[in-house]
């Protein structure tokens, strides 16, 4: 039986090698590498096995697009605009308030969807407009886009790392705002000295002129019900829960993508929302791709037991080890299986800190900011690329990762800490 798993897991490497280097796509041979697993196992082709993957993480997948729906609705109404005139006007002269202000905006959509990607669509078009108006080089401000999209995945409320270990250990998706929030404060005030040192700016008049105008009646409020709105549900769902029905996240998106709708001082017809909803699909679709292809590797390694050899391995070396090399085979595990990379090594190592005893709270957030350190690395590179093309930078792929290289070693060294000395933070749990 051990030989027979070993040889599936060696044909799975070698499968899921070759098929990325061809066909430069990590969620196709994730789903090849399941049917080739499969059937060196013995299983034949997988039909059943397949099609339960797939609706492994269904949940997060419908997180994933009303959410990715919300924020898009909600910058169609102007809002994101007038968010930025109204910092650019009031805090051009300061010049660390405006990088700092520029960092929550970036957060926000990523932290509200649980993908850095999706602030990039949303609002790193113009925030590296403003970057560069500041005086910032191109490839330092695809730098500040990409580490600011990476904190954004793995802020709170929505980290998808966490979320998917927490759901295959069967431990609650709670108290980690705190004890994530923390560490990501700490990296932003890292980033935004490292990336915006020096530069001399343009005039704020040409700043302003540059940046699509809100419409006429946008005003404060407007702006501020929907996500306030979306800040009372997560209140009264996390302090009422007993007092109310169950919402969930999915509803409490819609929920605010309709009162978006109604706030909006534009008579947008509702074509207009439908090429919104449908753009918004466009843009998350190779993320839910990546969700769905996941929970169709991870399901047939559970089958073939290819996923219980890769655990009882790796939770078996000294934990110094474990230490180290996890800053190793996260971020490359994340560049080549994305958020199955949370599943296949970070659930095992929750089960074997839980075992020792350690707060497995702080060693799931822990991993959660480790593993978005692979999204710049091959096969996927997704953020990496998407950061790029949304600056136009034009200079090659290596250029870009020396220029990111010292914030990404930060943050892998906050994570590691983090991990290490796991037990000394639990104060920093809050439920």
């Amino acid at each position: 039986m051990y030989q027979q798993t070993t040889l599936t897991l060696v044909v799975m490497i070698v499968v899921f090698a070759i098929s990325s280097w061809k066909l430069k796509s990590a969620e196709i041979s994730m789903v090849i590498t399941a049917i080739a697993g499969a059937l060196v196992a013995g299983f034949g082709f997988p039909v059943r096995l397949l099609v339960e993957g797939t609706f492994t993480y269904l949940d997060l997948a419908m997180i994933f697009v009303t959410a990715s729906i919300f924020i898009n609705i909600y910058s169609e109404t102007g809002a994101v605009n007038a968010l930025i005139i109204g910092i650019v006007d009031r805090f051009y002269k300061r010049k660390w308030i405006l990088f700092s202000l520029m960092v929550i905006i970036m957060l926000i959509p990523g932290a509200l969807t649980g993908a850095g990607s999706v602030s990039i669509f949303v609002v790193g078009g113009m925030v590296a407009k403003i970057m560069q108006f500041m005086g910032i080089s191109k490839v330092r401000t695809t730098g500040f886009i990409y580490v600011t999209a990476m904190l954004a995945a793995a802020a709170p409320p929505i980290n998808l790392w966490a979320m998917l270990m927490a759901a295959q250990a069967n431990m609650p998706y709670v108290g980690f705002n705190v004890i994530l929030l923390v560490p990501i404060l700490i990296i932003a005030a890292f980033t935004i000295i490292y990336f915006g040192r020096g530069g001399t700016p343009q005039k704020k008049e040409d700043i302003l002129s540059q940046i699509p105008k809100p419409p006429a009646g946008l005003t404060s409020i407007r702006i501020i019900l929907p996500l306030a709105t979306l800040l009372a549900l997560f209140l009264l769902s996390q302090y009422a829960a007993f007092s109310i029905p169950v919402i969930g996240l999915p509803l409490m998106f819609v929920i605010c993508a309709i009162v978006s709708i109604l706030i909006n001082p534009k008579q947008t017809t509702l074509k207009r929302y439908y090429e919104v909803v449908v753009n918004t699909m466009e843009q998350v679709f190779s993320l839910l791709a990546t969700v769905i292809s996941v929970g169709v590797l991870v399901n047939i390694m559970t089958g073939t037991g290819v996923r219980g050899l890769v655990a009882i391995t790796f939770i078996t070396l000294p934990i110094i080890y474990i230490y180290f090399s996890v800053l190793i085979f996260g971020p490359l595990a994340q560049g080549s299986l994305s958020y199955g990379s949370a599943v296949i090594l970070g659930t095992p190592i929750i089960f074997l800190f839980n075992s020792m005893g350690v707060n497995v709270i702080i060693v799931a957030a822990a991993l959660s900011l480790i593993f978005p350190l692979g999204d710049c690395l091959p096969p996927s590179r997704i953020v990496g690329r998407v950061s790029i093309e949304t600056v136009g930078f034009k200079g090659n792929y290596m250029s870009f990762l020396k220029t990111i290289a010292i914030p990404w070693l930060f943050m892998g060294g906050i994570a590691l800490l983090m991990l290490i000395f796991a037990n000394k933070l639990s104060f920093l749990v809050i439920y």
